[in-house]
């Protein structure tokens, strides 16, 4: 049954609400324990306050939401965020720490402080400059160190799908915002390679890594919250680029989501959810990145780049999210921080918790299910 208009608001609400105010976990995690870490126990992933990727992307639901309303009503909640976030200093430059600029470029506006323009300039002018590359000039998958803000590690050579989401975006919205035909350029090469080594044919599926050292795909997984960087990340990309895009490159980036989207459609499960491992029926069914593939598929079909035919499993999708969120908002069934695995256990193991990005993804899928 369709979820109505009525009921995805008050699910929004809920949503909002918990990730406005979503806590860590009672539980310590000890950042010398490996074996916690690699199932996602990392301290700076959990709650809404610290400025890294699942922050980045909880604030990013959130102003699209903002969008939608268009009366300024989550003003206060930004402009607090950003300062406490300035006054305590920010950590180190790299991937997933330029996720928070994302929502930025939109709101230097509305929070009119000219240092937030400055800061979104030099971490565009950063990515063009200073990240590390690899072979072929992709984006080098650099993150946060874990237990120090501003140390990296710099997964020598790696190119996560993750990165897409993270830094292209923002510097393609960079571009057109500012004019800048290097960043746009940029990003767009960036989305061309990403593709090239990490799109499978055979399948339409997105593999999660490739590594230039090893030369190989790592465990070579169908990760659905990898896949659905890509199939969320995509429609935001053209969206943004408008018909400035070069034909023949816009209709190559949407022969392969639609490829990928013919692919995922199969692979849904009959909750309407994916599993965490897309080709793993016993792996776990995770709702963070059903409901960023649920949101791609819907802003397609709104663009006219999927027709109505996608519009039942998409229905689906949002009928099992709703289902997945908890009375108090919080959104059930999230897989944490992920990290490159060598196999499918790695990704079978990842605990569940609430985590800001599966609020805002959920968040994002509802508020493009409103009719």
């Amino acid at each position: 049954m369709k979820a109505t208009n009525d009921l995805l608001l008050q699910k929004i609400n809920l949503l909002v609400d918990k990730l406005m105010n979503l806590g860590v976990p009672d539980c310590k995690t000890d950042i010398t324990n490996k074996a916690e870490l690699s199932k996602g126990l990392i301290p700076r992933d959990f709650g809404i306050k610290e400025w890294d990727w699942p922050q980045g992307v909880g604030l990013y639901g959130l102003q699209k939401l903002e969008d939608f309303y268009n009366d300024g009503r989550y003003h206060d909640f930004f402009q607090d965020w950003y300062q406490s976030n300035l006054e305590i200093g920010l950590p180190s430059k790299n991937v997933n720490t330029t996720a928070p600029f994302l929502p930025l470029v939109d709101l230097c506006n509305e929070l009119n402080n000219p240092i937030y323009e400055r800061l979104c300039m030099e971490r565009a002018e950063w990515l063009i400059n200073d990240l590390p590359r690899t072979k072929e000039g992709a984006f080098q998958h650099v993150t946060s160190a874990i237990g120090n803000r501003q140390g990296v590690h710099l997964n020598e050579s790696e190119m996560w799908i993750d990165t897409i989401f993270m830094t292209v975006l923002f510097l393609n919205k960079m571009g057109h915002k500012y004019n800048r035909q290097d960043f746009i350029s940029e990003a767009t090469h960036q989305m061309l390679i990403h593709i090239k080594y990490l799109y499978e044919k055979k399948t339409g599926l997105f593999y999660h890594g490739w590594s230039f050292n090893e030369n190989s795909n790592f465990g070579e997984i169908f990760w659905c919250r990898g896949n659905s960087w890509f199939t969320f990340g995509i429609i935001d990309f053209l969206e943004t680029s408008k018909a400035t895009l070069d034909i023949g490159i816009k209709k190559y980036l949407l022969d392969t989501f639609k490829a990928q989207v013919n692919a995922l459609i199969k692979l849904q499960a009959p909750s309407g959810l994916w599993h965490t491992v897309l080709t793993d029926n016993t792996s776990y069914e995770e709702v963070s990145g059903s409901a960023a593939i649920v949101t791609g598929i819907l802003k397609a079909i709104k663009s006219g780049y999927l027709d109505d035919s996608y519009q039942t499993y998409a229905d689906k999708a949002i009928e099992a999210i709703c289902q997945n969120i908890d009375t108090d908002g919080t959104v059930l069934n999230v897989s944490a921080g992920t990290g490159m695995g060598y196999d499918a256990n790695h990704y079978k193991n990842i605990i569940i918790a609430p985590m800001a990005y599966g609020q805002s993804l959920a968040l994002s899928a509802l508020c493009e299910a409103l009719v």
